[in-house]
Formats: structure tokens, sequence, C-alpha cells
């Protein structure tokens, strides 16, 4: 029996699960189409460490030319660092708009990215099928609902399906196997809107970590962009051990940008329960926060991931002041992502400029699916 509470399981041995999965992140918060590429950057690790090769579609829906979105980044560090695995097709217009704004150019350009992605999900190519902003182009009515649902119901075995977007209709959650739901909290601070550049994903759904993944790619993009080094540091908490959810994107990213990207992890290959904390444990959470505090003061890294910090403080293996005062004092262009669920928001929340809850509706776990090492846990 699997105990429920603060604490992250040990990668322990598993059957491994062939059958691609139908994922649907929706809601109001960030973190959804982070999550996606986070995903693709974790499917490409694993394709790189085996002889199944990954080959990714990014079909984004209602992101057409003429403007730039926070993804784009993220999308030119992926084709960079993968250029043979990766396809881009963006379709729409630049500008948002309702329901009394449509026009029949929205209508074709739904259509046209619509019969690229039936093309690609019949031609069995691509491991993964990330449909971005496919959400609300069904809830517009841009697309028939009915063949969306029919064609990806009929989707080849091995194929994983992304699809991102507020407002998800029922009858595509009622077909995923996995559903997280980003959830925006607001913080009253001093500063009103909170620290920018400071941000937090918590929650007991699907895409926390990923979409810090996506963030670190994001980064990478910018520097690349910019013609700049934006260095990259990855600290992961409650995970001493090996064969994670993360293992494989971080590997594939250190791969490709070796000089950009650091990853320190600390902890035991255990789960950590509250009332049996170990030593150890307190030892190790002091030593990979020593690492964060350097790095967060050094103004060295554009971009640190503090993955599974809010169950480490949760946990109270360490003291949330430190923190608070840390982040108060870190550099203006250094962004800070956290990550992990707590039942017990520390003071350091109400910092964030950026806080997304993922609230997990269905996870295929729950129908007997056996989980993927490296990929569910």
């Amino acid at each position: 029996m699997v105990r429920t509470g603060v604490g992250i399981r040990t990668a322990q041995a598993r059957s491994e699960r062939l059958e691609g999965q139908i994922h649907v992140y929706d809601g109001a918060g960030k973190g959804k189409s982070q999550a996606a590429l986070g995903v693709v950057l974790r499917s490409i690790g694993l394709g790189i460490n085996s002889s199944v090769q990954t080959r990714v579609l990014l079909l984004r829906f209602l992101k057409g030319p003429g403007r730039m979105y926070e993804e784009d980044a993220a999308i030119e560090a992926l084709q960079r660092g993968f250029p043979h695995l990766i396809d881009q097709v963006r379709t729409g217009r630049a500008e948002h708009f309702g329901l009394n704004d449509i026009t029949r150019f929205d209508r074709l350009e739904a259509q046209r990215g619509w019969d690229v992605a039936k093309g690609a999900i019949a031609s069995g190519l691509y491991s993964v099928v990330v449909l971005d902003e496919l959400n609300p182009v069904l809830d517009l009515g841009l697309l028939p609902v009915d063949e969306v649902v029919k064609t990806l119901k009929q989707k080849p075995e091995h194929m994983e399906i992304i699809a991102t977007g507020r407002a998800a209709p029922p009858a595509l959650i009622d077909i995923a196997n996995l559903h997280s739901e980003m959830k925006p909290h607001h913080h009253p601070t001093a500063a009103e809107q909170g620290i920018d550049g400071i941000e937090i994903y918590t929650g007991a759904g699907k895409g926390k970590s990923t979409s810090a993944l996506g963030k670190a790619l994001q980064a990478i993009g910018k520097g690349i962009s910019q013609d700049k080094s934006h260095r990259v540091l990855i600290i992961q908490w409650l995970k001493g051990g090996s064969g994670y959810t993360e293992d494989a994107a971080i590997a594939a990213l250190q791969q490709s940008y070796p000089n950009l990207v650091d990853h320190q992890r600390c902890g035991r290959d255990a789960i950590v329960w509250r009332g049996q904390q170990q030593e150890l444990d307190y030892v190790e959470a002091e030593r990979g926060w020593e690492l964060a505090r350097a790095a967060i003061a050094s103004g060295l890294y554009k971009t640190i991931i503090l993955d599974e910090l809010n169950p480490t403080v949760d946990l109270e293996l360490l003291p949330e002041e430190p923190i608070v005062q840390a982040l108060l004092r870190k550099p203006r262009d250094t962004e800070i992502i956290i990550t992990g669920r707590c039942n017990n928001p520390p003071a350091y929340f109400d910092l964030a400029s950026v806080h997304s809850e993922m609230i997990c509706h269905k996870h295929y776990a729950e129908k007997g699916v056996d989980l993927k090492r490296g990929v569910d846990f």
C-alpha cells in the first residue's frame, strides 16, 4: 500500500508501460505549455538512451506569426539541441479574440492545423504530438469536438498526445488518461504583485517539475536568441537515488548544452515521512540549501530551479526564514523556480509573482496502468 502525505517516492523498478497516453493540461494558471515542453524533453532523453527514437511534433493553435510567446525560446532551444527530432507548425492569428470576434480566417487556420494533426497521428511517425492550445480552439467551436475525440481515440498505441490550454471540453477530458488543472494563486504582499522572477509550482497534479524543465529550456533559448550565456542550475531535494521523472530530461539538456546546465541532487533514495526524519535527511537538505543560497547570491545563474524545496520545508528539514531572506536579495535578472507539493504553505509563497497549483483530476495510475520508470515515478 502506498502511504499518502508529503514525501517523494523512491524510484523502484516496475513493469514497463508501452502504450502512450493522452494528457490534458488546462486551467487559468501558468505552466500548461511549459509542462508539455518538459514532457517533450523527458521523452527525448529517454529516446537517447534506448533503441526507440523519439520524434516530436509541436502543433501550436492560435499562435500565428507576428507575436512572441513565452515558449518560443524554449522551442528554439529544443530545435537547436535536437534539430532532427523536433517539427513545429504554427497556425492562427497573433491577436487574442473571443467568441464574437471569430472570422473565416480563424476557422480555416484551425482546420489547417487539425489537418496536420490528423496526418501526423495517422502516420505513426511521431512518438509525441503536442496540440498546444487545442482546448480553447474546441471551446470556441473552431473544430468539431466529436471528430477530434474520435481521432485521438484511434491514435497509435505508442503515441503520447498532449493537449493544452484553458477550458478543455468534457468530451476531451473523458478520453484523457491524465488531466491536470493549473490553478492560479495570488498572494498579497508589500510589492503587490510579488517579486518578478520568483515562480512556484505546487499541488498533487502532474506538471510541476516538467513545468520547471520547460522554464529551463526557455532560459537557454533566451540566451541563444540574445547571443548570451544563460546558465541554468537545477537542485533537487529528496531525490538522492536515480530513475526519477526528470533524470532523462536533465541528461538530455546536459548533453546538448553541457556548458550551460549544472545539476545537483541531495537526499536519500527513500521516502521521507513526517515524524520519521533521519539525521541524514537534515544534513542533505542543508547541503542542498547551501548550494542554492550561494548560487542565488552569486548572480552567475540566470535560472535556478529548486525542485522539491516545498516538501523539504514542509517536512521541517529546512527553516523558512533563510529562504525568504535569500529570495528577497536575489539579483533582479535571476529567475527562481520552486516546485513540490506541501500541506502548509511557507512564508516565501507570498514573494512569488507566479504561483500555480497543479490539481490532479485524473491519472492513468488510478486505472491500473503500469507506470513507466523514469516517466511517471
